[in-house]
């Protein structure tokens, strides 16, 4: 047949006009996707998540809060052999082509055909940027994806450097268990910065990217050891280094492997912040779990690690009363340990500190405790636990725990009367006395208080009643001296936001109380009668080091100087010659200070809580469950006390703070009375220094003491 150039045409015509419509048709589809990318301003203003960091006071990081851990790391940053390894196992023409591998698209397409599926994707270092940066790309394999990926991939290719977009995915990348970028896969994996890490480390994070859940170092060692050895093998076949430095890295038998992920430092005190800051993100306009901000707090780390061991020795030493005591008390042990579900031989080991508790005794059987050091001038939060640092929880019992605070509440009582003009030598009869309580059903009954040790006398003054903690006094002064309500008022006034119910019984602390306002209440006494909000942030900067706001203290006065100088005198001799002189000849705190113990009935409940100038602390020790006692004895002086003198004694070394007496203020006049009527002595009385502010001095003149 005669082959004409018609007949060429005529055959060929179909086919040339088949593949233009289907190029027509693949652009069409190509341009209507891509008016659905990000635009070239969106690339040149690429924003990613950065996780956002919590400092303490001496420069240490607390805690990262982050959605995805991304931590920004510029590629001078970033070891050779992670970039080396990034580009030989990833993308090994990265630097020669413009977005897409045309060599490695054509071997996918022919191992895809081959196996009529899709078994081998064809994405450049470039494209998986396109795809990590744009949600709107997807990450499902499918063939709109694909292209939209290319187009992105160029689009980027176009905008950055190499270096840059080598430096984008490094820090963007996801490495498994919730890690982007090499920094903070690193700190996850190995605990170290990216520019520790050894060829071995780097290959085998590298490694992980192809499936981070199946390659995990954490879940499956044995493959992430393989993945490391085959990036190994890639990166000395593409001449990154050379047979010696492939071998001595392939002859490691394993990496140092971090399985823990830490709760970092004052995990309480950084979930305080962490909260605090949710109800300040949105008046700041930022988002604190990626806006890669800095938050700079008040907390001194040796503080805290004192606050810690402290506390711990003292929970430790309680937890042994409570399991003497329970082990010999079959049907308490029984009924608290559920002895009929679990068995009693593996309790008592969990107990004893062998291994966890099951979750469902631990409010029953472990013995908790909280600590809180203030700066008493400022208010900041110098060190906060919340809990048992070996059985770290949710439930900051600083914060979140109202617990009855038995004497520890006598100082507001005391405060009351001293404000309103009675005198610490104002006398009152320690002995027993009847009331009516109203009862939550709407009866009234008869309750008769009792002293702690059971004793009775005659007069004794208010200096020498909250000295020894005389329940019958402090319920004489509500009775006699000052209302329940202007109790209750007093305490709200310095920072108490609990309900306190103002009835008689309020004199003994039976109204639920909160751990920090108590020991920022207790910072006024020692700061002339002014009170400041506690408070944990100093600043927030923004992830360019821009300062987005400031905190600065909030003082209002809540007692005249006066009364302030006349409780802390009052508090000091709790700790010289009272409850609390342990502090002193047991722990060797010899620093100017006062305080109080604290006991509720039944010994379920023991605090203490005092200051010095410079540190205001307290400490609650107990069981989450307040049905469940201590121990009998086991009162504010034995339980508690030993962890605050042992923090106060050590804060001070550390912090080299010398003995600071408190300024007696102008108005408070120290004058000789007698000993015996609390009277102006006469010649022959016994005399001894007391203080009251100008105007309450005594007038009478004893009559006990004169000539006859």
């Amino acid at each position: 047949m005669k082959v004409t150039f018609n007949n060429i045409l005529k055959n060929i015509a179909p086919a040339f006009l088949f593949c233009l419509v289907g190029l027509v048709g693949m652009f069409t589809y190509i341009f209507l996707m891509s008016r659905d990318l990000p635009s070239l301003d969106q690339l040149e203003n690429y924003d990613p998540d950065l996780v956002t960091r919590i400092y303490s006071s001496d420069g240490e990081i607390l805690d990262e809060l982050y959605l995805e851990k991304r931590i920004f790391t510029s590629l001078d940053q970033i070891p050779i052999n992670i970039q080396n390894a990034a580009i030989a196992s990833e993308d090994r023409r990265f630097y020669s082509h413009w977005g897409i591998d045309s060599r490695s698209i054509l071997r996918a397409v022919i191992v895809n055909i081959i196996n009529l599926g899709y078994e081998q994707g064809f994405s450049s270092i470039s494209q998986q940027v396109a795809r990590t940066l744009y949600d709107a790309i997807g990450f499902k394999k499918t063939i709109t994806r694909k292209i939209k990926e290319i187009i992105t991939a160029i689009q980027i290719e176009r905008t950055y450097t190499k270096d840059e977009i080598l430096e984008m995915y490094l820090n963007n990348v996801h490495f498994g268990h919730g890690t982007y970028g090499v920094q903070a896969a690193s700190k996850r994996y190995f605990t170290k910065d990216a520019g520790s890490l050894t060829l071995g480390e780097s290959a085998m994070l590298i490694g992980i990217l192809p499936a981070p859940a199946r390659f995990s170092p954490i879940n499956h060692p044995e493959r992430a050891q393989y993945k490391r050895n085959v990036v190994l093998r890639v990166m000395r076949d593409e001449k990154f280094i050379t047979k010696s430095m492939y071998a001595e890295a392939r002859s490691i038998d394993s990496e140092n492997i971090s399985k823990i992920q830490s709760k970092g430092i004052a995990p309480y005190f950084t979930e305080y912040i962490r909260r605090t800051m949710e109800k300040e993100d949105d008046k700041l306009g930022v988002n604190i779990y990626r806006d890669g901000l800095k938050i700079y707090t008040t907390l001194d780390t040796r503080l805290q690690e004192l606050a810690e061991s402290s506390l711990m020795d003292a929970i430790k030493r309680n937890q042994e009363i409570l399991n003497k005591r329970l082990f010999n008390d079959e049907e308490e042990f029984s009924n608290l340990a559920y002895l009929g579900i679990f068995p009693e031989d593996t309790v008592k080991m969990m107990m004893q500190g062998d291994s966890s508790l099951y979750e469902e005794l631990r409010n029953k059987l472990l013995v908790q405790g909280a600590f809180v050091a203030l700066d008493p001038t400022t208010g900041s939060i110098l060190a906060m636990v919340g809990g048992r640092p070996d059985y770290h929880d949710q439930y900051n019992r600083a914060v979140q725990a109202k617990r009855q605070p038995g004497s520890v509440f006598k100082p507001f009582v005391y405060a009351t009367a001293i404000d309103n003009g009675y005198s610490v030598s104002k006398q009152l009869l320690n002995q027993p006395l009847v009331l009516r309580v109203l009862n939550s059903d709407g009866s009234w009954e008869k309750w008769m208080p009792r002293n702690y040790d059971g004793t009775t006398s005659g007069l004794t003054t208010l200096r020498e009643g909250i000295r020894k903690s005389i329940n019958l006094v402090a319920v004489r002064v509500v009775k006699e001296l000052v209302p329940a309500l202007e109790v209750k008022n007093m305490a709200e006034r310095m920072g108490i936001t609990t309900d306190i119910r103002a009835v008689d019984a309020i004199a003994l602390g039976t109204s639920e109380v909160y751990l920090l306002e108590v020991v920022n209440a207790y910072s006024a006494f020692s700061n002339k009668g002014l009170l400041s909000q506690p408070y944990g942030i100093t600043r927030v900067d923004d992830r360019y080091g821009n300062t987005i706001k400031t905190y600065f203290p909030e003082r209002e006065e809540v007692l005249r100087e006066e009364s302030a100088y006349l409780m802390t005198s009052m508090l000091q001799t709790v700790m010289d010659k009272g409850t609390g002189g342990s502090a002193r000849w047991r722990h060797n705190f010899y620093h100017p200070a006062g305080g109080k113990t604290g006991t509720t009935q039944n010994w379920t409940d023991a605090w203490f809580v005092g200051f010095s100038k410079q540190i205001s602390a307290g400490v609650w020790i107990g069981v989450d469950d307040p049905r469940v006692s201590l121990g009998k004895s086991q009162d504010g002086s034995r339980a508690a006390l030993p962890a605050w003198a042992k923090f106060m004694a050590a804060a001070h070394d550390t912090l080299n703070y010398k003995r600071k007496k408190f300024e007696r203020p102008g108005g408070v006049l120290s004058i000789n009375i007698c000993a015996s009527t609390k009277n102006k002595p006469t010649n022959l009385c016994p005399t001894e220094k007391e203080l009251f502010i100008r105007g309450s001095e005594p007038i009478s003149v004893c009559k006990e003491h004169r000539r006859n």
